[in-house]
């Protein structure tokens, strides 16, 4: 874990099916760091609770299927992430993303979407994580690390950037509101859901995790 949580008798409390939870977690291994965030929610979410994740979620796909010139400051497109909270008046208060040590720090300089951040350059390894928070209710954050990478466009004099996201950890279907979402943005989640079924699929498998590996299957339908 990035840091040690326990319980204490005086803010301990028993978890329920009928709220969110948001799961910010991660790793150091000797071949990278992981720092990846999902919420989700086990029972029976509100209007608002499903639609603010989905947003969240838009906005996510929005600035990871982004693609921009080379040079360009993390700050430049910073608002992709957030432009589907804004349609209905939502935003939240924190940085969209940081960079990630390769078993370094987690949050590692320079990379980001501050404008204190340097340009965006292939090889670059980011967090992309827009979230939304009501106080006393409940939190959501989506939180995937993305490797810069050039674009495969069909002109152009210089290779344009785009991102690919290396976390591969399913989104909580309970929570998405697939009418709010494009076409674009329902083929690039089957997109990553395959991703995620050829590469981690084998691997549950070969370690004999069957329940873990049906589940894998079942949340990564398209």
């Amino acid at each position: 874990p990035l840091s040690p949580h326990s319980p204490a008798n005086g803010s301990s409390r028993q978890l329920s099916e009928d709220e969110m939870y948001l799961f910010d977690t991660g790793g150091q291994y000797l071949d990278g760091t992981t720092d990846i965030t999902r919420t989700v929610h086990w029972g029976v979410p509100t209007p608002l609770q499903k639609e603010a994740y989905t947003r969240v979620l838009m906005g996510n796909i929005d600035l990871a299927r982004l693609v921009f010139p080379p040079n360009t400051a993390g700050r430049t497109v910073e608002s992709f992430a957030r432009r589907a909270l804004w349609d209905v008046g939502l935003n939240y208060g924190h940085g969209t993303g940081h960079g990630i040590g390769n078993f370094l720090s987690v949050h590692e300089w320079p990379v980001g979407f501050q404008s204190n951040n340097v340009p965006l350059a292939s090889g670059m390894f980011t967090s992309i994580e827009p979230g939304y928070y009501r106080d006393g209710e409940f939190g959501i954050r989506i939180e995937d690390i993305a490797l810069v990478v050039e674009a495969q466009t069909e002109s152009g004099d210089e290779p344009f950037l785009t991102f690919e996201v290396v976390s591969l950890v399913p989104y909580d279907r309970n929570l998405i509101d697939l009418s709010l979402l494009s076409a674009e943005q329902i083929q690039y989640l089957n997109n990553y859901y395959e991703t995620i079924r050829a590469r981690v699929g084998p691997e549950l498998q070969r370690q004999q995790l069957q329940e873990e590996h049906r589940w894998l299957q079942r949340c990564t339908e398209p």
